[in-house]
């Protein structure tokens, strides 16, 4: 809710003391976030000066908003240095930010594991993952758009797949409600990256098909065995 209703006021964060020039006191910091500039007219550009750089979704965040800018296009990302080489995908090409690969492969793993042990089912998922690879492809033929394989392995989607969509207590119940819950979740994650103005959708997506759940699951409830349909004979 802070995030949305305060978007910039929530994403302004001060560096560790330990990497500033100027350490800011706690009305520095107030008046940083709120104003720009510290009580001794310092902006967070100048506190940041020194440093190379700092953790954040550097990645998604650059591409969406070069490309939206206009500053980004197939060829000139890939001699982004916050991006590793790219691997030949027909006449796209497969972009793999430092790191990102790597990550999203581990958690597809231990997703694979989760369904394996029965831990999680398998519709939620399946079903997000696919979603998100389909509404990708229109994307994909646009001038600056990247490829679905891209888009599920990129930012939070395979964790939000397998960890964060598969809660038990604020996802659908019935078989076919968790396909239906899943695709749903998918797809917002596709819509709001690439039309939506932040990076990664993961948690927005989330909690929007969460408010879908008391009605995807009134409407997808299995038949009760032993029990005729109302009117039957």
């Amino acid at each position: 809710v802070l995030l949305v209703s305060f978007p910039l006021q929530m994403t302004t964060w001060l560096p560790p003391i330990a990497l500033i020039n100027e350490p800011p006191t706690f009305a520095d910091a107030y008046r940083l976030i709120f104003s720009g500039v510290t009580t001794d007219g310092f902006s967070l550009h100048q506190l940041t000066a020194s440093i190379d750089g700092i953790t954040q979704a550097t990645p998604l965040d650059a591409l969406k908003t070069g490309t939206k800018n206009g500053e980004y296009s197939l060829s000139t990302i890939s001699l982004s240095p916050i991006f590793s080489p790219i691997l030949p995908l027909g006449s796209r090409e497969l972009l793999e930010g430092l790191g990102w690969t790597q990550v999203n492969i581990a958690f597809l793993c231990g997703g694979v594991f989760l369904v394996w042990k029965k831990i999680i089912h398998w519709q939620i998922p399946v079903a997000f993952l696919t979603a998100l690879f389909l509404t990708s492809i229109p994307h994909w033929f646009m001038p600056f758009g990247a490829s679905p394989i891209w888009q599920l392995f990129s930012g939070a989607a395979m964790f939000g797949a397998f960890f964060i969509a598969t809660d038990p207590v604020t996802a659908s119940i019935t078989p076919k409600g968790k396909l239906i819950f899943g695709g749903l979740t998918g797809f917002l994650v596709g819509i709001i990256r690439i039309y939506g103005n932040y990076p990664d959708a993961v948690a927005f997506a989330v909690l929007l098909a969460n408010i879908c759940v008391p009605l995807i699951d009134h409407f997808s409830r299995p038949r009760v065995t032993g029990h005729k349909k109302s009117g039957s004979r």
